[in-house]
């Protein structure tokens, strides 16, 4: 699958003989790993020193007789803070997971904002023999904030250090990695290198930086820190946790570093520069790791040293503010195999892959009856879709106790509408796109282009649910439950994505909930109106509206009776309940809420002034289903009296 994708990605980007050689590579690479096919080379017995620096380091591979037990966990830490990050962490679990044979425990070092993401993300995504712990990047910060740095991670940029005090003293070593790298091998290949690290007596792994920067000799007055020749480049490193805190890693680097200080005025490559600094006083810690473990495809980087000898690419590391789109003549071949990380099928990494996961959790039919002719239809209330929360950067603070946002779900086929209700409502937004990994991809690259409204907002959170192959309809409102649970102001408007809100309408309902917050149990009704003209001219306001309707007006807010099937938008607290998961695809899917609503006590208030329109659209797949689907019609049937029901015996409430 990904050497399918990195062909077409990156077909007509370079000459053909350098495409069909590397991408042969790729091929014989993947063949080897995944028919187990491969020994791993012995360490020359000529007597080659494997903390020997040298820049072709390129065949050190750890003996066959370091294989590393097909149960034993590997941890892999990495250093996540804020929204791109995120993303960039999961194309990078999923390079991994897409080789690897063994338990896997990530330790994430995030701040706060990616600990809300990334642990949605992994507790949604249901991966086998996968553990994930988090660890606060915040209170890591104290302990390097004192080292002056201009690198553009920033203090994140640091927390590397802290792992030997930030991880639990259980975990006795640990592969450090990058954000911005891509895996291209079995992880358990580079966890094997630990063993002849203890023989060795060597607490750091690092592959060689591969560009002259240490070397001073960039440009006219160059001066790098202090580093062994060429440096260690720390994108990928190898820690002897154990025995790093035996030595007291943390005054180690604290005392080197303020040595250096006295002479730098702060640090240009964060961590890297500090640990370049300890090896360069006590080489004795290092072991050298082959160069195929961290291929350095930065603007200055020689990587084409190790490339023309290598048989295999491990691991690429995009080690430039500019990431894919760096200069570098090796980077095209690389992005392509990155992108198609980026656009895999996630819900394909939830494959057992290793025999030690035993799968404790209840099957997915639970305690229903398989004889039950809806049982397709209860099936679909029983799935958990995997949710990437605040895919794009999301920067509000609510602007007083009466701030609404605006909640609604959306298909690929309706990002076209998000444009103009960015356009109709400036306030706060809580979106979440139904859609797959390419696609999701494929939004975020041409988003600047054909959503320049969107793209320009940072008060609208966009939530991604990725599409399930086991699901056969959309499933509504578990994309509203998605959207609910990250609201950060104290009401929200229940909209529809094919709505637009009348122009001021976010002004209004702030003022408007001025008058109605003391009241718990309110929902403000806006009234809907549809037009079946696709260009029609959108009411400037309430009196152009009742123009184009020829309708009387009201002025005063009245309150109405909840009848059955009735439907209405509303605007309530943000902590209203959740709506129902059983109803997914079309019918009785909004239906379903608000007679909750009612039956917990709530009252309906029409706000006369205001209005949403709904604009046209093809049909939905679920609406053809409803239409054609006598068993679809049944079952829906049967799932709105159980509700009822239950509904009845919870709120002690009668349906009229």
């Amino acid at each position: 699958m990904v050497l399918l994708l990195a062909t077409i990605l990156y077909s007509g980007s370079s000459p053909r003989y350098n495409v069909v050689r590397k991408i042969r590579l790729l091929e014989q690479q993947v063949e080897k790993l995944h028919e187990g096919i491969r020994l791993l080379e012995a360490l020359d017995a000529s007597g080659t020193k494997a903390n020997e620096f040298r820049y072709d380091s390129v065949s050190l591979s750890p003996p066959s007789t370091q294989k590393v037990s097909r149960c034993e966990t590997i941890h892999i830490a990495m250093v996540a803070a804020g929204y791109n990050t995120s993303r960039n962490v999961v194309t990078v679990v999923k390079s991994i997971l897409f080789y690897r044979r063994n338990p896997l425990h990530f330790h994430l070092v995030s701040d706060a904002q990616a600990k809300i993401t990334l642990s949605t993300v992994f507790e949604t995504w249901q991966l086998p023999a996968v553990e994930v712990s988090f660890y606060s990047a915040e209170e890591a910060a104290t302990q390097v904030s004192w080292i002056p740095n201009f690198h553009y991670s920033g203090i994140y940029g640091l927390l590397k250090l802290t792992l030997t005090e930030a991880l639990p003293p259980h975990v006795d070593k640990i592969i450090v990695l990058d954000t911005d790298v891509t895996v291209c091998a079995n992880v358990a290949e580079l966890w094997q290198f630990f063993a002849l690290m203890r023989q060795a007596g060597k607490l750091l792994g690092l592959v060689e930086n591969q560009s002259d920067w240490y070397l001073g000799s960039l440009w006219e007055r160059h001066k790098p820190w202090p580093a062994l020749g060429r440096g260690v480049n720390t994108g990928v490193m190898l820690l002897q946790l154990d025995a790093l805190r035996t030595v007291e890693w943390r005054s180690t680097w604290t005392n080197v570093t303020r040595k250096v200080l006295r002479s730098y005025k702060s640090a240009a490559l964060a961590d890297q520069d500090v640990i370049n600094a300890v090896v360069k006083e006590t080489p004795d810690v290092h072991y050298l790791l082959p160069c195929t473990w961290n291929v350095q495809l930065s603007e200055h980087a020689l990587s084409e040293h190790c490339l023309r000898d290598a048989e295999e690419y491990k691991l690429v590391h995009w080690n430039s503010p500019m990431k894919q789109m760096v200069r570098n003549e090796h980077a095209p071949y690389f992005s392509s195999l990155h992108q198609a990380f980026q656009q895999y099928d996630g819900n394909l990494m939830k494959n057992m892959l290793t025999n030690c996961y035993h799968n404790n959790t209840e099957a997915m039919k639970g305690d229903l009856d398989e004889s039950d002719p809806c049982l397709d239809v209860r099936l679909e209330q029983k799935l958990k879709f995997r949710t990437h929360p605040f895919f794009l950067h999301y920067d509000y603070k609510p602007s007083g106790d009466h701030d609404v946002t605006l909640v609604a779900q959306l298909s690929m086929e309706r990002v076209h509408m998000l444009d103009p209700l960015c356009s109709h409502w400036h306030g706060p937004m809580s979106l979440v796109l139904y859609t797959s990994d390419s696609e999701a991809c494929q939004f975020l690259h041409s988003m600047s282009t054909h959503l320049p409204l969107m793209s320009r907002r940072k008060n609208v959170a966009l939530h991604i649910v990725y599409k399930d192959r086991r699901s056969q309809m959309y499933p509504v409102n578990y994309l509203r439950n998605v959207a609910l649970k990250f609201i950060n102001t104290h009401y929200v408007y229940l909209s529809d994505i094919d709505f637009l809100p009348a122009f001021g309408l976010y002004d209004h309902l702030q003022y408007m909930l001025q008058t109605t917050s003391s009241e718990e149990k309110v929902a403000l009704v806006v009234p809907a109106f549809e037009t079946f003209l696709y260009r029609a001219d959108f009411p400037q306001n309430k009196s152009q509206l009742l123009d184009m309707i020829s309708s009387g007006e009201t002025t005063e807010p009245y309150r109405v009776k909840w009848q059955e099937d009735y439907e209405p938008y509303v605007v309530v607290r943000s902590s209203v309940t959740p709506y129902d998961t059983r109803f997914a695809g079309f019918g009785w899917n909004k239906v379903s809420h608000i007679m909750a609503l009612h039956a917990q006590g709530y009252e309906f208030v029409v706000l006369p002034n205001s209005f949403m329109v709904h604009m046209p659209h093809a049909p939905s797949l679920d609406i053809g289903r409803f239409r054609w689907s006598k068993h679809y019609r049944d079952c829906l049937m049967v799932l709105k009296r159980e509700y009822q029901t239950e509904l009845v015996r919870k709120y002690d409430v009668q349906f009229s």
